[in-house]
């Protein structure tokens, strides 16, 4: 008898304990593998620890793609999580997913969580708002293009660090003279080589603003500068003082192994050249092309944002709202930038690691944040908008790899792209109605 008293009342109080203790769960979907998303758990843990109300709960659903696309079919079938990680091409998608989405700046203030744009970098933050600046997602890993480059290789090429294309035409000579298998080498070429080359030379992308101002909007990369940069890179092809090698990261290789002087491609790859290169690197402002322009304008992001997602409790969007000051306090985000080299998204978090000696003790990890902000953003630099545009960047790399391969002209690459990518505008912009 005793032992049964015993039983009910421990059942009793767990029952109880678990009423007592129980936790407002918040799902977050992101698109982090690898030591990324072990970086991911580590923060949704520390919020934990940090008060017993809400629980974080980090998945991964696969790359950018896939993760956008799980969390589509998951609201359809209102199995969908509170937050989710979108890539930033990806921000037409979300715009028009109507009732998919909770703007965060809306939710920051419903849950009465304090909230102040003007801590954000401009050229972070304007890539997510409306024409009338509410703030859409809330900016989490942005990078932004840098031109990285082997420090030791150059000393003994004798190359200088290339502030123009000229220059990186130079230096890509002497290292090859000096014994290297090839001089540069980028990844995410439409980012790199189309949308950041426009931007940092303040070319229009895109009519509408590139795409802020409406959906009806038309490419207009296809222009003479954008094909003579082009066409000159190939010309690189010969002697090997350019060498393609893949539509993302897949170069990267090529330049932590020692083959190429030179890399074009996100700041965020700084984990990886800590842990992969055997050399002495650095990374520099991008190039500027001196018969476009006479200075540069600023570079614009890549990464991703998170995007809060309708129909939960209101409860459960006041923990968000929480976990997202947490997760924009300067003290996370300059852990975060430190540790990826992805940028600090608020002013504060680039002080503080300014202050605790980051960049003083790793120079040039500062670039990034240097080019963000270097002028105040224009209808050109701000970012692009652009509707099915993660089709149109295949689109874009189909037809420069066809100029890679010396089948088409840049010329004829760039028409072609243009062509097939305002088809997927219009498809956009119909659906979108």
């Amino acid at each position: 008898m005793f032992l049964k008293t015993l039983s009910i009342g421990a059942s009793a109080l767990a029952f109880s304990a678990g009423i007592g203790f129980a936790q407002t769960e918040i799902q977050w979907w992101h698109a982090m593998g690898g030591t990324n998303g072990e970086r991911i758990d580590k923060m949704a843990a520390d919020f934990n620890a940090t008060q017993s109300d809400y629980k974080v709960v980090p998945v991964y659903k696969g790359n950018y793609t896939e993760t956008m696309t799980a969390a589509v079919a998951a609201f359809r079938a209102k199995e969908h999580p509170h937050l989710v990680q979108v890539f930033e091409v990806g921000t037409a998608t979300m715009m028009a997913a109507k009732g998919a989405i909770y703007p965060m700046e809306q939710l920051m203030k419903d849950a009465g969580e304090p909230f102040d744009k003007g801590a954000f970098l401009p050229a972070v933050i304007s890539y997510y708002q409306t024409p009338d600046g509410e703030l859409l997602s809330m900016p989490f890993n942005s990078s932004t293009p840098v031109l990285w480059y082997n420090k030791d290789a150059f000393e003994r090429a004798g190359a200088d660090v290339p502030t123009t294309w000229d220059d990186v035409k130079m230096a890509a000579q002497k290292l090859v003279d000096s014994g290297m298998d090839c001089g540069l080498s980028f990844g995410w070429q439409s980012w790199v080589m189309i949308e950041n080359f426009s931007a940092w030379h303040d070319l229009e992308m895109g009519t509408k603003e590139n795409g802020f101002a409406g959906f009806d909007t038309e490419f207009t990369f296809n222009n003479d500068k954008v094909a003579a940069r082009l066409d000159d890179i190939a010309s690189m092809s010969e002697g090997n003082l350019f060498k393609y090698g893949g539509r993302r990261g897949d170069s990267l290789p090529l330049f932590t192994n020692g083959e190429c002087g030179m890399w074009m491609n996100s700041s965020a790859y700084y984990g990886s050249m800590v842990s992969q290169a055997k050399f002495e690197f650095a990374q520099t402002m991008l190039p500027l092309d001196t018969d476009v322009a006479s200075a540069p304008q600023n570079s614009i992001i890549g990464g991703a944002t998170l995007w809060a997602l309708a129909g939960h409790e209101g409860e459960e969007y006041k923990g968000l709202a929480k976990f997202m000051t947490y997760l924009s306090s300067p003290e996370v985000q300059a852990w975060w930038h430190q540790e990826t080299g992805y940028v600090p998204i608020t002013s504060a978090a680039a002080e503080l690691s300014k202050s605790q000696g980051f960049y003083e003790s790793n120079p040039g990890t500062d670039t990034a944040i240097k080019q963000l902000s270097l002028n105040a953003p224009t209808p050109n630099s701000r970012g692009i908008r652009f509707g099915n545009f993660v089709q149109v960047r295949d689109v874009i790399n189909e037809e420069m790899e066809a100029l890679w391969a010396g089948d088409k002209s840049a010329s004829e690459a760039l028409d072609a792209a243009a062509e097939r990518g305002n088809d997927l505008l219009r498809k956009f912009e119909r659906s979108a109605k």
